[in-house]
């Protein structure tokens, strides 16, 4: 429609903010229950409307997609491959750890859980989930790729946007529909839950705001809590769009490639500090948060230009595992046998 995509940007967020300033976390919870529900109907009714466009049964559907070379999901015989399965497997188990298990967002909505039983079992309903999700993402994948071999449609150069083009001008105006609705309750889905999380942070690790029975304190913090709200949208907006100017063919790969810089460190310190008794001087630990991003920058550069080598997600193993040397390093002062906690 021409609308450019600045003012979608700062529309989204405005609207965020809106809901989302003055009751936090709990309007979270509600808001990404219904946009999760809108977002996975949307999901299936594309899924069902391209069957029906390609004529394929549940069972035509089913052997097609098993049939296809592009589902083809396990790559063990190409080492140098960024799809290499031992590299996606174990990296893969890793930033699920430090994106979902080490996640602000993700632990204040299971706080808000009345006991801890049943936090338990919303972690593990939540992990279940992803498998089924991810296998019906997967299909409507190969699903497109058969409708346009099949009529002859010549595939956009960014694969981010095979799904947008096919939807609107192929599929029809009940698809397309389908598909704004389930891309904005995406969009809204993650947003708003990154954007209250971080307030919290920033408030709490930060600014070190406490829970006070002063009103005048309280009123002052909730000033505060308000303005910081206000400050890590507008971050938001502007990374987002930082994000469209530099471009990438892939959205997924670009998110994946930066979590392996910036969740090393922190996948470092949680290691570090779970699972041994280090001690390293607090003042010289984020100049080792930044310098293990740096070194990994040098390092993927180097082992692509050098050795021909693609360094894939495995980069937030390096990154975790040069995080954790530099803690040891410093923890030499005050050293204790390097010994995992039982």
């Amino acid at each position: 429609w021409g609308v450019p995509f600045v003012v979608t940007v700062v529309g989204i967020i405005l609207i965020i903010w809106l809901y989302s300033h003055k009751s936090g976390i709990k309007t979270i919870i509600w808001t990404d229950w219904v946009q999760t529900l809108l977002f996975l109907t949307a999901l299936v009714l594309i899924i069902w409307q391209v069957m029906a466009r390609l004529d394929f049964s549940w069972g035509d559907t089913f052997r097609a997609i098993s049939e296809s070379p592009h589902a083809r999901i396990f790559v063990f015989d190409d080492w140098a491959s960024t799809q290499n399965f031992f590299k996606q497997f174990f990296s893969g188990m890793f930033i699920t750890i430090v994106m979902t298990g080490l996640d602000q967002d993700q632990m204040q909505k299971n706080l808000t859980i009345k006991n801890l039983k049943d936090a338990q079992k919303n972690v593990v309903s939540y992990g279940l989930a992803f498998a089924p999700i991810n296998l019906l993402f997967l299909s409507l994948g190969v699903l497109l790729l058969i409708y346009t071999q099949q009529n002859g449609i010549v595939l956009p150069e960014v694969s981010d946007n095979i799904l947008p083009v096919i939807a609107s001008q192929h599929l029809g105006q009940v698809v397309l529909g389908i598909f704004i609705t389930g891309i904005v309750a995406a969009a809204f889905s993650s947003a708003d839950s990154a954007l209250t999380a971080l307030t919290t942070s920033f408030c709490v690790d930060i600014l070190e705001m406490k829970k006070t029975d002063n009103p005048d304190t309280e009123r002052k913090n909730v000033a505060t809590r308000r303005r910081v709200h206000l400050v890590i949208s507008v971050i938001f907006v502007l990374i987002i769009l930082l994000i469209e100017a530099i471009g990438s063919d892939s959205i997924i790969t670009a998110i994946y490639k930066l979590a392996s810089y910036t969740y090393g460190p922190l996948l470092g310190l949680y290691f570090c500090g779970l699972y041994t008794r280090v001690k390293p001087v607090d003042k010289w630990v984020p100049y080792i948060a930044v310098a293990a991003p740096v070194i990994c920058f040098v390092f993927e550069t180097v082992m692509k230009q050098v050795l021909g080598y693609q360094v894939g997600y495995e980069l937030l193993l390096v990154n975790a595992a040069l995080t954790g040397t530099g803690l040891w390093i410093l923890s030499l002062n005050n050293y204790k046998p390097l010994t995992l906690n039982p």
